[in-house]
């Protein structure tokens, strides 16, 4: 079984999912970040635990240390960013209606994934050798 909670950027476990929120324990690794994005359907609040977050909502940029937190209200348009040489570790509390990683609408992607609802499968093969094809 593959894990999708492993992204390019680094991973996340998930901590709690209940239907009136769901909690993240977020890694960034060392000089990464996460797309450009917004939510249809949820707000988030991100404390910094371990490390400095680099956070932008709607344009604005600042730096935040382990125990301060920020919240994102439903529908701004946000990332996190490590600019530091250590991972950089912040708890995510997601609340409002729906939960699900297709709630997500990709403005900027360092990883060229898709634009909306849906995360790259980073264990599948990009390409079938058997006739030079992409298999996406």
């Amino acid at each position: 079984m593959e894990d999708e909670s492993v992204r390019p950027w680094g991973h996340y476990e998930i901590l709690l999912d209940e239907g009136y929120c769901k909690v993240k324990r977020i890694f960034v690794k060392p000089g990464q970040r996460l797309s450009y994005q917004y939510h249809h359907k949820r707000q988030e609040a991100w404390t910094v635990v371990s490390g400095i977050a680099t956070i932008t909502i709607n344009g604005q940029t600042k730096h935040y240390h382990a125990g301060e937190t920020v919240l994102i209200p439903l529908g701004a348009k946000h990332r996190m960013a490590n600019e530091e040489p250590v991972d950089m570790i912040l708890i995510e509390v997601q609340t409002g209606t729906y939960f699900g990683e297709d709630d997500i609408v990709r403005i900027e992607d360092d990883y060229d994934r898709e634009k909306e609802g849906k995360t790259i499968n980073l264990w599948k093969p990009q390409w079938d050798f058997n006739d030079g094809k992409s298999s996406n």
